[in-house]
């Protein structure tokens, strides 16, 4: 495939994801919720692995900057490193929600397959525990993840960085809706 048949390919196919509008009504969900946290004195805590990890960063910092909300995502490497020697690595995000997520608290977990051993250990943990939260996923309709959330946010691809490009474009969505509904 020549670079002009795949450029084509490539934002045509990404454009029909972004449109779709499946996700549309859990979009609003989301923000409302996080939205009643602020007003409960509440925390976002959201996670990620790799990619996942960087939007989450980046989400957190956005949400906290401009919502004025405690936004947490607990991505250095000392307290991954620490946690998961200590408790193993699919542990260390339950073990932090062990110690620092209250009642009020809403937890948001990004995996591009929805199979990874950590959120899935974390979301059993969240569920348990009966905080709200929201799963952005990719791949299987049926993954794991998915099924363990509240409000789930899928997109109908096997192509990492599209999805990941969309969980982003997701999460920056909510924080401008959120800045344009509290002004």
């Amino acid at each position: 495939m020549n670079f002009k048949t795949f450029y084509k390919y490539y934002f045509k196919n990404f454009l029909n994801l972004l449109l779709d509008e499946s996700n549309k009504l859990y979009l609003d969900k989301i923000a409302l919720e996080i939205k009643k946290t602020k007003k409960k004195s509440g925390k976002v805590f959201v996670f990620g692995n790799g990619g996942s990890a960087a939007i989450a960063s980046h989400f957190s910092l956005d949400l906290s900057n401009n919502f004025n909300i405690k936004c947490l995502n607990f991505n250095n490497a000392e307290l991954i490193t620490c946690f998961s020697n200590d408790f193993r690595y699919e542990n260390w995000i339950k073990r932090v929600l062990e110690i620092h997520m209250e009642k009020k608290d809403v937890i948001i977990l990004i995996s591009s397959s929805g199979k990874s051993k950590n959120m899935i250990k974390a979301a059993k943990y969240i569920k348990l525990k009966k905080n709200k939260l929201f799963t952005l996923t990719g791949f299987s309709k049926d993954n794991p993840l998915r099924k363990l959330g509240n409000y789930n946010l899928w997109v109908n691809s096997s192509n990492y960085n599209q999805i990941e490009n969309l969980h982003q474009i997701w999460l920056l969505f909510i924080v401008d809706y959120l800045k344009k509904i509290t002004k």
